[in-house]
Order: structure tokens, then sequence, then C-alpha cells
């Protein structure tokens, strides 16, 4: 029996002519714009895509004209390879190449008949981990291929996973004291009315907070404060609070550091707005100190942490 294990992300632009149709095919997802005619749906993420592609390319080519979150995925899917040399190891993106059939297409080429299909999303979301799994499942079908799989929903609690993030605010913290810095844990806001439907991830985001603040206190890593708030919002429905530019504009005078504490791999909404647009505005609020921790990406933590989950839900 040959086993296989899958990464799931939303993915991000290869180059800058990809952009365009990375926020289209983000837009028309159902599970992201919830209206119920998909003629409207359409025609909303035109009128995003539209207003939003130059600025967008823009914010890319910035970042070297793609998303780093390509290179960091393709260097953690080597890494894992190497660390389970009796696994297939691939990945596949949400919107962007490559996506689930050519990912499917290798597990096939590949003999896989046990699969684990691990979404890298650290908190359970409709707009994110069942979006990523509904497509999976679909090029599955359509592929006409069945492997006996297993499903990594969420590994917020994972204990190896956290110390993975602990570690990054370690680094981050260098040789600074951690009762002079203001600990923000950052999250990708949702829209509320997706949260008000039953979607778990601001609950999910919350206690995790929680148990990343306890866990650095039994490491002797205690903050003068710890926040958690949103990025990253788009128009003018009511989102989650509190946004993150409101939270450092009320920490005129203190010292940050950000950890990106629902993303596990680098991408645009860390490298350009946490790591520019956001220290800009720390800057102007009058925030002395401004750092962010880098995410996961292909640290040897998180590759340990990525296989214990496999090990832990590979069929026996």
């Amino acid at each position: 029996m040959s086993k296989g294990l899958v990464l799931l992300n939303m993915g991000g632009p290869n180059n800058l002519d990809e952009v365009e149709l990375f926020l289209k095919n983000m837009f028309n997802d159902p599970n992201i714009i919830t209206v119920k005619s998909d003629l409207l749906r359409r025609f909303i993420a035109f009128m995003i895509t539209a207003s939003r592609k130059n600025e967008a390319k823009e914010n890319y080519a910035a970042l070297g004209g793609k998303s780093p979150l390509v290179d960091y995925t393709k260097a953690l899917v080597a890494k894992l390879q190497h660390a389970l040399p009796d696994t297939y190891v691939t990945y596949a993106m949400r919107y962007t190449p490559p996506f689930a059939t050519g990912a499917i297409e290798e597990l096939k080429t590949h003999g896989v008949t046990q699969l684990c299909i691990l979404p890298l999303y650290p908190h359970y979301s409709t707009t994110t981990t069942k979006s990523s799994l509904e497509d999976f499942q679909k090029a599955l079908d359509l592929a006409d291929f069945h492997p006996k799989c297993t499903i990594v929903e969420r590994f917020y609690t994972h204990e190896g996973f956290n110390q993975s993030l602990c570690r990054r605010i370690k680094e981050s913290l260098g040789e600074a004291k951690p009762e002079d810095y203001t600990l923000i844990y950052s999250a990708h806001s949702l829209p509320q009315k997706i949260v008000d439907k039953g979607d778990p991830y601001q609950k999910e985001v919350l206690s995790h907070s929680d148990l990343l603040t306890d866990m650095l206190g039994k490491n002797g890593l205690v903050f003068a404060d710890t926040i958690t708030a949103y990025q990253s919002k788009l128009g003018p429905i009511k989102w989650l609070t509190p946004e993150l530019g409101h939270t450092l504009e009320a920490l005129k005078g203190k010292n940050v550091i950000i950890l990106p504490v629902a993303f596990t791999i680098d991408n645009s909404e860390t490298e350009f707005e946490l790591w520019i647009e956001y220290k800009e505005k720390a800057q102007e609020y009058g925030v002395l100190d401004y750092r962010v921790a880098t995410c996961p990406n292909d640290s040897d933590a998180f590759v340990e942490a990525l296989c214990d989950l496999y090990h832990r839900n590979t069929i026996a």
C-alpha cells in the first residue's frame, strides 16, 4: 500500500501575470463571497478584481514579482519528503497553480492508495479549510481517484506546532526582554456575518492565543500584554474586531511584536501587509519598536510537527 501526503493552501501568484487569476478565483469562491446567486457572485468578483488588481500587482512587485508563499511551500515539501522517505509528498493550491488536479495526477502516477490530506490552516474556517477540502474532493471525483483518505482539519492545539511558533517569537525577541513588549496575535479577519453563521474560526483563534500565552509563560516569556487582533479586512461590511491598525494606534510609546498566528507560511499578508504597511502605520502612531515574527515556513520544528500530525493521521 503506497502512502501519500498532500498539503493544501490558498496559493499565491507565481508571477505578476497570475495576480488577476488569483483574485478572480478567490472572489468567485462561494465560501468567500457567500451570496446565493452565482451570477451575482461573478459580478462581485469581477468588480473586486478590477478595482484591486493594479494595486495587488504593485504589492507583489515589491515582493519580487510573486508571492513568497510559493518558494516557502516548495522548500517545506522538499524537507517533508526527506523526512518521510516512504511517503510521496506533494501540495496543491486553491486559487493558483499547481491546482488539485495536478497534484492528484502525481499521486496516481506514484500509485498512492492511502492519502493524508493536510490543509496548512491551523484553525478551521469555511473560507479556508472547507473551501480547500471541497476543491480537492471535487478533483478526486473528476479524476475517478479514490485512495483511502484521512484529513487533518485543524492543528492549533498541537504542542509541536505551538513550540515552532514560540521559537519564532523568541527569534524575533532576540536579546530584548519580553516584559518590555506587547505581543499581538494577528489573524486574517473574516466578515462578522460568516462567524455569526457558525464559522468556528474566531473561537479557535482566541483559544489558540490563550494556549500560546500559557506556553510562553511556562517558558519564562511573560509579555507586558498580549492582544489578539485582525488584519486584511476588505470592503465596507462589518469584520472581526479589533482591527490591527486600531490596536497599534492605541500602543503609542510601546514596543510591539506581531505573531501572524493564523498563517503557517509567509505570504503577501505577512511580508507586505505586516512587514511594510503596518510597520509604516506603527511608526506614524508612535510605536517605539515594531517587530514581526516569521511564520514557521520550512523550519525544522514545523517539519517535525507536520510529520507527527501525518503519523497520527495515517491509517495503520
